[in-house]
Parts: C-alpha cells; sequence; structure tokens
C-alpha cells in the first residue's frame, strides 16, 4: 500500500481525537489512590513503572483507532500491551503500518504531581518512516501534530524554529543520563558546543519524560535532548519517540540515532532503542557535536 494512497489528514484527526479524550482521562484520575506495579523489563525504574491509569488510556487509544486499524489494515503497538514472543513475528513487522502508541509517558513525574508527562500516538509505515505525529499535554490542555510533508502544529498554529535569544544550551535528560558511563564526557561535549556558539553555558534540565523532553527542544533557538546508546535494555523505545521524531522533524529540528542516522523505528528484534540512542536538536550544528561515528569520533 502506497503511504500516499492513506488519507493521512483523516488519521491523523482520529489520533489528535483519541490522544486528547486518553489524556482527559489521565488528568482526571485522583493519582494518590493509584497503585504502582513494575514491568520486567527496562533497566530504570522510569521503564519499569507502570499503573492501571497507562492500562486504561490505552484502552481509550486503541478503541477509538480500532475502525481506522480495520479499514487500513494498520498494526497496534502500545507499550502496555505490547510483547516480544519468541520465534513470533510482531504484528508491526506483518502490515504495512503501525500505530505505534504511549498512554501516558513521563509515569513517574505523573505520579508525582509533576509537569512533564503526555500521551503520545505515531503512524509509523513498515520501514520505520513515522508518518504521523500527536502529542497531547494533559496538563495545560495543549495538543501538537505533525503530519510527514506538511508541518508541525500546536493546537492550530504552525510551529516554527525559536528564534528568541539564548544564553545557554538547554539540555534536556532523563533521570538516567547521570548513570550513564559517558554522562562525563557527554557533559564535556555541551560544554565545548556552548562555548564554540557563543553562549554561557549549559543548562541541564531533567524531571520530563521522553515525549516531553523532546518536544521542549522546539522552544529555544539552541536546545537538544540526547539519549545516549548502552548494550543493555533500556534507552526508551519505540513509543517514547515515534510521534516526537515525526512533529521536531517536520518543525525543522534534527532527529536522529547517535550516529546522525535516522532513527530505527520498526527494528525487528525489540522494541527498545538502546542499540543506537537519540539525538533531538535545534539545529543541525549542535547536532553534529553530539553524534559520534562508529569508530568513537564526531561524524
Amino acid at each position: 500500500m502506497n503511504q500516499h494512497a492513506l488519507p493521512l489528514q483523516q488519521l491523523c484527526g482520529a489520533a489528535t481525537r483519541a490522544a486528547r479524550e486518553a489524556g482527559q482521562f489521565v488528568q482526571s484520575i485522583d493519582r494518590h489512590t493509584l497503585k504502582r506495579h513494575f514491568k520486567g523489563t527496562g533497566s530504570s525504574a522510569a521503564s519499569q513503572l507502570v499503573t492501571e491509569v497507562d492500562v486504561r488510556s490505552e484502552a481509550i487509544i486503541r478503541k477509538r483507532l480500532r475502525a481506522t486499524s480495520e479499514q487500513w489494515n494498520i498494526a497496534f503497538v502500545g507499550e502496555e500491551s505490547s510483547q516480544t514472543v519468541p520465534d513470533v513475528t510482531p504484528e508491526r513487522l506483518l502490515k504495512p503500518y503501525y500505530w505505534c502508541v504511549d498512554p501516558l509517558d513521563g509515569t513517574l513525574p505523573f505520579m508525582e504531581g509533576s509537569p512533564g508527562y503526555a500521551v503520545s500516538i505515531a503512524l509509523v509505515d513498515q520501514s520505520g518512516v513515522p508518518l504521523i505525529g500527536v502529542v497531547y499535554d494533559p496538563v495545560d490542555a495543549t495538543l501538537i501534530h505533525a503530519i510527514k510533508g506538511q508541518g508541525a502544529y500546536r493546537d492550530q498554529s504552525p510551529i516554527t524554529r525559536a528564534t528568541a535569544v539564548s544564553t545557554s544550551l538547554m539540555a534536556f535528560a532523563d533521570a538516567s543520563f547521570k548513570a550513564h558511563e559517558n554522562y562525563a564526557a557527554m557533559l564535556d561535549t555541551l560544554n565545548r558546543c556552548a562555548q564554540d556558539s557563543g553562549l554561557d553555558g549549559v543548562a541541564m534540565v531533567y524531571g520530563s519524560g521522553a515525549v516531553k523532553n523532546a518536544c521542549q527542544v522546539l522552544a529555544y533557538p539552541a536546545a537538544c535532548y540526547v539519549k545516549l546508546p548502552r548494550p543493555e535494555e533500556g534507552g526508551g523505545s519505540i513509543w517514547d519517540f515515534a510521534a516526537t521524531a515525526c512533529i521536531v522533524g517536520e518543525a525543522g529540528g534534527w532527529v536522529s540515532n547517535s550516529y546522525g542516522q535516522a532513527l530505527d523505528l520498526n527494528r525487528r528484534d525489540s522494541t527498545f532503542m538502546n542499540h543506537q540512542g537519540v539525538v533531538y536538536a535545534s539545529n543541525e550544528r549542535i547536532a553534529r557535536y553530539l553524534c559520534i561515528s562508529r569508530n568513537g569520533g564526531r561524524p
């Protein structure tokens, strides 16, 4: 099936309605009454924590997108329902497209009552290219969406590169970033990038989930979000990055893996992204500092 045969506007509309409904449900919940559960996968608290809100939010999205899946032969991949089964080919590899859903990215800040969580939905083709990206922020009821080749929008207003004067390089990161073995080396790289760019220094910002971290890059003329490669399982999953890869790219920002290549959003053997890392940046100049070549140097 050719992607141009898909009614992308119609499908984006379905995704935005689903994200908004799920986000409004999330925001209506009294988080103090929730029980925490932990998955058996991932290497950090953020990747293992799950609540009944995650599960119920995904159920809302799945129900709202079911008709599109049936009509257009679209697989459904949700964080809370997707499992890798040995010797069984995932549906996302068998169908021409799949919905990639994170029903509540940033469960930790949600449980803590802090901003930094969001609902994320993407439509990805079998080759791993995100065609639609939708992010709903339940805290301020903001919806961001993008369609490949048609730009990115915050509510109904086009998103463009930030032009305000910046004195610091804004570096968004997950809490696990500090524990990475290459943390100190990356800090040095960030500081060198800031110095060479004529900025006063680096402002590290922690506390949000992957989706909000990526979106916040768009708010500053000099900003980045980095997930470093790691050998163990973790480092975020396809549903953490699929929607924002479309959105940030359509808004004029940089999105790649740690080696400057397109994100592998339909990996055959796993849904984790730890194998190649992730780089979001306001522009290519910043990204070139953060990307590494296969032999360990800069590209």
